[in-house]
C-alpha cells in the first residue's frame, strides 16, 4: 500500500521506541533517492532508511545492504554536517498526515542546535528537508519560486507542510462527523477515500469491514477513530501467487511479521529487487539484441556475397570455350555460340563478347571473373561460418538472459559481456577473488543433478564433473547443461527422465510438449580448443524425450 498516514503513524512510534536518544554515526546517500541514517541506539546499530522514490517511499530501519557512491551527494554532505553525532530526541507524525518529523539535538564545537528532519512520504512528492528553527537549511528535492509557486523548499525560507486536502481531518471528530453524515449508502470504502484525509484506498477497504456503515455519522465517527488511533496491529504482508502485492498494519490473513516497519521493509524491498532484476535483464537483453542484429546483417551481406559466386564455374567454362575455339571466333563480334561439351550432349551455349577484346582476351576476362569470385568464395566462406558461430553464441547469451529467474542467473552473463568488452569493467579490490554464482542444485532420488544458468556456468559444470558423470543438452536447441552426479552408481531411469525434464525447461524449446534430450557420459564430452563459452561437442550419446518440468520441488540449492 502506499504509505498512508493510518500506517505512518504505526511506524513513528515504532521508530520513536527504537531510535529515541541514539547517535547518528554515518550518513550515506546510496541513490538520488534514497538517504540512510546509521544510529547507535539500544546498545546497537541500527540503519534508518529515508526513501523518496515514488513507487518506494518509506521511512523504515533495514538490514538491505546499500554502497555509498565514492563522492557524496550534496544533501547527504550537508547531513553529515548537521548530524553526524547528533541524539535523536524523538520521532513524530506531524498530525494526521504523511510526514514524519525527526528532530535531534545537535551539539557543535560553538553551538548547541535544535535541528528536525521532515521525511514527507508522498509518492511521487516524497521529499527529505532539514531545518532548523523553522527555516529550511536543505532539501534533497529543491524547488524555488519559479518552480512551485504554492510551495517553495529552498534554504532560507520557512518551512512550511504542504497545503492540506479538502478532506476531513480524522483529528478533527466534529469535522469528521460532519463529513461522514454525507455518507448516503454505496461503496463505503471509496466515500472514505474520496472524504477522509491521510488514507489510502487499500486501507478504507480494510476498515470499512470493521465499520458499522449503517450507523449513525457520530457513531461513525468515533468507531472509525477507535481504528485509526487505537494501537493495536497485526502487521503482514499479503501475497499473491507468492509475490507480495501489499502490506498492512492490520492483516490477520497475511504473511506475519514482527512490526509495521517490518512488514514495510520486507515488502518494499521485494518489489525493489524485483524492479532491480527486471531492469538488468531488460538492460542485457537489449544490448543482446542489438549485438545480433548487427551479427544478423553481417552474415545476410555473407550469404548474399557467396549466393553471388554461385555462378562462377558458368563463367570458367566459358573462359576453356572461348581458349578451345579462338580460331571460331571473329574479333569484333557481339557473341558466339559454341558447343559446350562440358555437358552431355554437348549442347550449343551463347556467350557474349566484348567488341573490343581479341577473343584471347575476352577468355581471359571471364577466366579473371571466374577467379575473382573463387577468392571471394574463398574468403566469405570461413567468414560465414564465423558469423554464424558468434550468432548463435549471442542467441547462447540471449536465451541465458531470458530464461533467468533471480541476480545469480545474470551475474555471469554481465562477466562475459564484460570479457566481449560490451559492458564496462567495474574496478575490482586487489586480489579479490572472482565472484561465482552457484548452480541450480536439485537432490533426485539421492543424487545430485546441477544445471548450468549461463555459458560460463555451463563451462565449469563441465570442469567439475566426473568422467563417469551423466551429461544432458537439448538436441538443435539452446539449453543449460544439466549433469547427473553418479559417483559411479548406476543412474535409474527415473532420475535420468527426470534431469532431462529439467533440461528441456532450461532451454529453447520450452514451450514444446516434448524435447528430445542427448545424454552422455561426460567424458564423451569434449571443448574445442578456443572454443567460445558454453560450446561443446560430444559423442556416444542416447536420445530420450521430455516434458518440460522445473521440478522446483526437487531444489536443494540456490
Amino acid at each position: 500500500m502506499p504509505q498512508d498516514a493510518f500506517t505512518l503513524r504505526h511506524i513513528a512510534r515504532e521508530l520513536d521506541a527504537a531510535l529515541a536518544g541514539g547517535k547518528v554515526n554515518k550518513i550515506i546517500q546510496p541513490s538520488r533517492d534514497e538517504v540512510d541514517l546509521l544510529f547507535y541506539a539500544n546498545g546497537r546499530t541500527q540503519k534508518l532508511l529515508l526513501n523518496t522514490h515514488a513507487s518506494f517511499a518509506r521511512a523504515v530501519l533495514s538490514d538491505a545492504p546499500r554502497t555509498a557512491p565514492d563522492v557524496a551527494p550534496n544533501f547527504c554532505m550537508l547531513l553529515r554536517k548537521h548530524l553526524t553525532g547528533a541524539q535523536l530526541l524523538s520521532v513524530r507524525q506531524q498530525g494526521f498526515e504523511r510526514i514524519l518529523a525527526f528532530t535531534f539535538d545537535c551539539m557543535g564545537e560553538f553551538v548547541r542546535a535544535e535541528r528536525t528532519l521532515y521525511a514527507e512520504i508522498m509518492g511521487k512528492y516524497s521529499n527529505l528537508v532539514l531545518t532548523e528553527q523553522g527555516t529550511i537549511l536543505g532539501a534533497l528535492k529543491v524547488s524555488s519560486l519559479q518552480e512551485n509557486f504554492k510551495r517553495v523548499l529552498f534554504p532560507g525560507v520557512r518551512y512550511a507542510p504542504p497545503a492540506a486536502q479538502d478532506k476531513a481531518d480524522p483529528c478533527d471528530r466534529d469535522a469528521l462527523a460532519r463529513r461522514l453524515a454525507a455518507f448516503s449508502g454505496g461503496d463505503l470504502a471509496h466515500f472514505l477515500a474520496e472524504n477522509v484525509a491521510g488514507l489510502a484506498y487499500t486501507t478504507c477497504a480494510l476498515l470499512a469491514k470493521e465499520l458499522p456503515a449503517d450507523a449513525a455519522p457520530d457513531a461513525l465517527a468515533d468507531a472509525l477513530r477507535g481504528l485509526l488511533f487505537s494501537d493495536a496491529v497485526c502487521p503482514a504482508v499479503e501475497r499473491v501467487d507468492g509475490d507480495a502485492a501489499d502490506f498492512h498494519a492490520r492483516f490477520p490473513q497475511g504473511e506475519r511479521c514482527a512490526s509495521v516497519m517490518a512488514a514495510a521493509d520486507r515488502y518494499y524491498t521485494e518489489r525493489e529487487g524485483k524492479r532491480a532484476f527486471a531492469d538488468a535483464k531488460r538492460r542485457l537483453e537489449g544490448i543482446l539484441q542489438a549485438r545480433l542484429k548487427k551479427e544478423e546483417k553481417k552474415l545476410a551481406l555473407l550469404e548474399e556475397r557467396i549466393r553471388g559466386c554461385a555462378d562462377m564455374e558458368k563463367w570458367r567454362v566459358f573462359g576453356e570455350l572461348l581458349t578451345a575455339n579462338l580460331y571460331a571466333v571473329r574479333q569484333g563480334e557481339e557473341s558466339c555460340t559454341l558447343e559446350n561439351w562440358y555437358e552431355e550432349g554437348s549442347p550449343a551455349v551463347k556467350i557474349a563478347l566484348d567488341r573490343a577484346l581479341t577473343p584471347a582476351q575476352n577468355a581471359q576476362k571471364y577466366f579473371k571473373r571466374y577467379n575473382k569470385l573463387k577468392r571471394t568464395l574463398a574468403a566469405a566462406t570461413p567468414q560465414r561460418e564465423e558469423a554464424a558461430a558468434e550468432r548463435d553464441y549471442t542467441l547462447s547469451m540471449l536465451f541465458a538472459v531470458r530464461r533467468a529467474e533471480e541476480d545469480a542467473d545474470l551475474t555471469e552473463t554481465e562477466e562475459e559481456l564484460r570479457t566481449l568488452g560490451m559492458l564496462p569493467t567495474p574496478q575490482k579490490k586487489k586480489n579479490a577473488p572472482p565472484k561465482q554464482c552457484p548452480f541450480r542444485t536439485y537432490t533426485i532420488e539421492g543424487f545430485c543433478v546441477f544445471a548450468g544458468r549461463n555459458n560460463l556456468q555451463n563451462d565449469r559444470l563441465l570442469r567439475e564433473a566426473a568422467p563417469r558423470d551423466i551429461w544432458l543438452h537439448a538436441q538443435r536447441y539452446h539449453s543449460a547443461h544439466v549433469l547427473i552426479r553418479t559417483e559411479g552408481r548406476q543412474v535409474p531411469d527415473a532420475v535420468l527422465q527426470t534431469a532431462a525434464e529439467i533440461c528441456a525447461c532450461y532451454s529453447d524449446a520450452k514451450s514444446e510438449t516434448r524435447v528430445p534430450i542427448d545424454y552422455c557420459e561426460r567424458r564423451f564430452v569434449k571443448k574445442p580448443p578456443k572454443a567460445r563459452a558454453g560450446f561443446v561437442t560430444y559423442t556416444d550419446f542416447k536420445t530420450t524425450a521430455a516434458k518440460p518440468d522445473r521440478h522446483a520441488e526437487l531444489r536443494t540449492g540456490n
